[in-house]
């Protein structure tokens, strides 16, 4: 199971911290996080501590449900999205890449959706999510 590099519960990250532990890949995480702003411009952010075995995330939220999980790790960062069957049907036949589709593919399936993480350690993947990001906030 995935852990946040911020495991201290009674120290909420901020950005200096973040931008230190991700190092280089903390423009990723901005970009993303922009892009969901761009996107939907009344959406709020968090920090959550869910426990120790997860350590602190960050989501990004509208009113009803959080649109996308981002778990920090060292010097990378996960990504977690919760789609429908709706949303799981258009991303398998986007554009995406194989790989994204085969870890949609895998996720489990729970009333809520499909749960899934994926790895952001270079820029390669940066589109896909986008894309990801766009199927969630059409459905």
């Amino acid at each position: 199971m995935p852990t946040s590099i911020f495991t201290d519960k009674s120290s909420r990250p901020d950005e200096k911290s973040l931008e230190k532990a991700l190092n280089g890949n903390y423009k990723l995480w901005k970009e993303i996080r922009d892009y969901i702003y761009k996107k939907y411009p009344t959406a709020f952010e968090e920090w959550a501590y869910p426990g120790k075995s997860f350590g602190w995330n960050f989501r990004v939220k509208d009113k009803k449900r959080v649109l996308v999980y981002f778990m920090p790790c060292d010097k990378c960062f996960k990504v977690s999205f919760v789609i429908g069957s709706k949303a799981t049907e258009e991303a398998m036949i986007s554009g995406i890449s194989k790989e994204i589709k085969d870890i949609i593919s895998a996720a489990k399936v729970y009333a809520e959706g499909r749960g899934f993480r994926i790895d952001v350690n270079n820029k390669k993947i940066i589109k896909d999510i986008k894309k990801l990001v766009d199927i969630k906030l059409a459905n």
